[in-house]
């Protein structure tokens, strides 16, 4: 398969926000559609029957009859005419029920379920909240239930009835007393997590907060609970939706701290054998949006975050609500897409076999499905059919599940591994979140590995040169290891740059993040590395040369815990690996401290970390009429987004980076300094022009880190072209007009130039004329230029939030006292309610 375009994931987000918003703006939903009933088949009805046998004895009485009766099944169907084949293979499918019910897994336990509507497509799987205040909030749908089936008999028992909310993500207790769930009562209430007795009786709200989502609950080992929230208010980067990470708190509710900091979405956490947390995580550093989620394991303390399969593969974009088997070393999960529902395919994976691609895959639901891994794009799963979604594991052989019944109408399902598909129940208008409400197994608790009194932690490498590709790497070459921070993004526009996707505001030509450089450390002689780091802050590694150039660069994400010490084997590891045994030489001394990079961290913009060194050094010939000029212009001029200068070097790519790359695991010196041609023509030498060190290591870390532009999601013109412009539509229109070219097309935005307006490229035709609309169009783009000298962009030092975004800031700094007061309770032993530190 080629390579999807940039016009392709463009086009791509268009289709999928605009038909978000057509169904949020209440657009006709689609006719509901029957979905064809599974297949039976004799041979997997008795093939199921005969290892429930030979699995339970006694345990299963009838399955010598069952098997006796598939026997007269045969005959009786062998010798019917066609016109009775029907009413036979009705009896089949009654058969192949009775007996897959009387399984003791199955029929012997009740399972709680959520009885709601799907929920609508509004751009990405992770936004399902809907939250209030929020862009989605609108697409929220009222009515549903929580419930609990009796296999056997088929009947419906109701626990928590949410006539106008939802009630969704149940976790039965180990005891299998207690349900945890989170409900929204209705559109103008949020999601907040509750528990009630098995017998529906004894409901109580554990959280609460205004403006913020629980979802995904999940009880822990302890005692204490998991679950996803917004309480760290932050928006995917691709486009405008509220994300959540993962928390924990006391089992009373209180106590609620962040464990989990990626800067997107860290949902569906479900416990695996050992105690530790499963969960599916949505995030991306210098890489594409759509095929960025995988599966990621942590323990309760959210130290040790760490992958565990599909982190490199573009198809299925999504893997979601991922589940140990028991008793075996493989998990169930759903392949889905990124701009749909959480749903689509079921599939059986075993990690050992492979991290990515089809290796790991041993089948899946529907069988089909499993040729469209690495198929096409992060969409691909879309054009699966019938959907599935919410696996649940009974054994390492029968899984319930939800199934498509019509349109967006689920059921609930059994399915095996023998080829069945057993329908236990279905009501208007869906069926969600099977689980046994029975005991299960209770794992070891972890102890807490944190010290939430300490600002920081520390990461060790054994060797970064045992990885992928690192094979083609001599060693010694690798001195430094840089710490780059991925901030998260708390703001967004309603104007957007598609720059390989929807970046509202603007932040670079083909990449999402902003970037904060907190600092390098020594890579010893043996490859080794040892280093302290901020704690909970987002960040990733690049190794460096003697002249600090980038070898290679992770293009994902980690944390450290307070007080956690956490590492890897080397850069791109093989997961499956151990720690090999050794003396290495970082591991003998104290962590390294962060070398500062020119100065205190800070977020990086280009046009003060890096135009001043064109000014310096280039503009002198690379000016607007200087002989430079015609080769490439090089001026710090702002333009309607950007600088020219930037606009320049990205778009005659002279830097060779990744932008939003794609999903597969890039070699070393593939991309960034090395590969760039405005370095080698440096540093081959250019016209007499001697950079000094500190001139050339900007240039060359700026490449090396995905040349970013803007240091903020904020946006001093939010409704402007790209967030970005201090001219609005009407004046660029008015300009537009003036000289004939349409300046609201992504390409011309370098036609303005605000800083010398005389000198924008738009101009020069009629200034060259002596058209008397010359002096018009010179006065707008004067007057865009005294507007940015009074309310300063992003990209100039002096700015400022406006509007929205000072209540966006003033929320985010209201969570994180709280979250600060929460921890300090822990600190000091004591219990301290959201309420109470929040001061609602």
């Amino acid at each position: 398969m080629g390579k999807v375009g940039t016009r392709d994931v463009v086009a791509a987000v268009l289709v999928c926000w605009l038909a978000g918003m057509a169904t949020a703006r209440g657009g006709g939903r689609r006719r509901q559609k029957p979905v064809p009933a599974p297949a039976v088949r004799v041979g997997s009805v008795r093939a199921a029957i005969e290892d429930l046998i030979a699995t339970f004895g006694e345990a299963y009485p009838k399955g010598r009859e069952f098997l006796a009766w598939l026997d007269a099944h045969e005959r009786r169907r062998k010798a019917a005419p066609p016109q009775a084949r029907a009413e036979l293979d009705a009896a089949l499918r009654a058969l192949q029920r009775e007996a897959l019910v009387a399984n003791p897994l199955v029929g012997g336990q009740p399972i709680v379920f959520v009885v709601r509507r799907q929920y609508r497509r509004d751009h990405h799987n992770t936004a399902t909240m809907f939250q209030t205040g929020e862009i989605n909030a609108r697409s929220f749908q009222g009515g549903g239930a929580l419930k609990v089936l009796d296999p056997a008999s088929g009947a419906a028992t109701t626990l928590v009835r949410v006539p106008n909310g939802v009630a969704r993500d149940p976790d039965v207790s180990f005891d299998g007393r207690r349900v945890l769930f989170s409900m929204r009562r209705d559109a103008a209430d949020d999601y907040h997590l509750y528990e009630v007795r098995a017998d529906g009786t004894g409901l109580r709200q554990l959280t609460f907060g205004k403006g913020v989502s629980d979802i995904d609950p999940l009880y822990l080992p302890d005692g204490r609970i998991a679950f996803t929230s917004t309480r760290e208010p932050k928006y995917c980067m691709c486009n405008r939706h509220i994300m959540g990470n993962l928390f924990r708190m006391d089992a009373d509710g209180a106590n609620i701290h962040q464990i989990g900091r990626s800067t997107l979405h860290e949902g569906h956490g479900t416990l695996t054998p050992d105690g530790r947390i499963l969960y599916d995580r949505w995030e991306y550093v210098d890489r594409n949006f759509g095929d960025a989620q995988g599966v990621w394991t942590c323990n309760p303390d959210g130290t040790n975050h760490a992958l565990y399969l599909m982190n490199n593969t573009r198809s299925p974009g999504a893997v979601l609500d991922s589940r140990i088997v028991p008793g075996a070393e493989r998990v169930i999960a759903t392949f889905s897409s990124c701009h749909d529902r959480p749903w689509g395919a079921l599939a059986l994976c075993d990690r050992r076999r492979g991290l990515d691609g089809k290796s790991p895959v041993l089948r899946t639901w529907p069988p089909d499905a499993i040729k469209l891994v690495q198929v096409g794009n992060y969409d691909t799963y879309r054009r699966v059919s019938p959907k599935y979604e919410d696996p649940y594991p009974l054994s390492d052989r029968h899984f319930l599940c939800s199934r498509q019944v019509k349109g967006e109408e689920m059921g609930i399902y059994l399915v095996d591994l023998f080829g069945n598909e057993v329908r236990l129940h279905v009501e208007s208008p869906g069926c969600f979140d099977p689980m046994p409400a029975a005991p299960r197994p209770r794992p070891v608790p972890i102890p807490d590995r944190t010290s939430l009194a300490a600002s920081e932690g520390s990461f060790y490498v054994y060797d970064v040169y045992d990885g992928t590709g690192m094979e083609r790497v001599e060693r010694g070459t690798v001195k430094w290891l840089r710490v780059v921070e991925s901030p998260e993004k708390r703001f967004w526009t309603r104007t957007a740059w598609m720059g390989s996707g929807t970046q509202a505001p603007g932040m670079a030509w083909n990449d999402f993040n902003n970037k904060r450089i907190l600092g390098t450390v020594p890579v010893e002689p043996d490859g080794s590395a040892h280093f302290a780091v901020p704690s909970d802050r987002f960040v990733y590694f690049q190794l460096l040369d003697a002249d600090g150039m980038m070898v290679q660069s992770m293009r994902s994400g980690t944390i450290v815990r307070p007080g956690e010490r956490t590492g890897c084997i080397g850069c791109h590891e093989r997961r499956l690996s151990g720690m090999p045994n050794g003396d290495k030489a970082a591991f003998r001394r104290p962590p390294s401290r962060l070398r500062p990079w020119h100065g205190p961290p800070r977020l990086f913009r280009y046009t003060a970390e890096v135009q001043p060194v064109l000014d310096k050094h280039c503009v002198r010939c690379h000016d607007f009429g200087k002989p430079g000029a015609k080769k490439l212009v090089l001026a710090g001029d702002l333009t309607l987004s950007f600088n020219v200068s930037y606009m320049e070097l990205r778009r005659r790519k002279l830097v060779k980076v990744v932008g939003a790359g794609p999903a597969e695991v890039q070699p070393p010196y593939s991309w960034g300094s090395h590969a760039s041609r405005l370095i080698q023509v440096l540093r081959k030498g250019h016209n007499d022009v001697k950079l000094d060190p500190e001139s050339f290591d900007r240039l060359v870390t700026w490449v090396d880190i995905n040349a970013p532009y803007y240091p903020s999601y904020a946006s001093t013109y939010p409704g402007h072209l790209h967030g970005r412009s201090p001219l609005d539509n009407r004046q660029l229109a008015a300009l537009g007009k003036l000289t004939g070219q349409n300046l609201l097309k992504q390409s011309h935005v370098a036609r303005v130039c605000l800083t010398r307006p005389e000198l924008s490229p738009c101009l020069a035709g009629l200034k060259q004329a002596g058209d008397a609309r010359y002096a018009q169009a010179l006065a707008i783009v004067q007057a865009g230029k005294r507007t940015l000298e009074t309310t300063r962009r992003e990209d100039m030092p002096g700015a400022k939030l406006v509007g929205i975004e000072v209540r966006r800031q003033a929320k985010y700094e209201r969570m994180a006292r709280a979250e600060a007061a929460m921890r300090q309770a822990i600190v000091h032993g004591e219990k301290r309610h959201y309420r109470d530190a929040a001061g609602q």
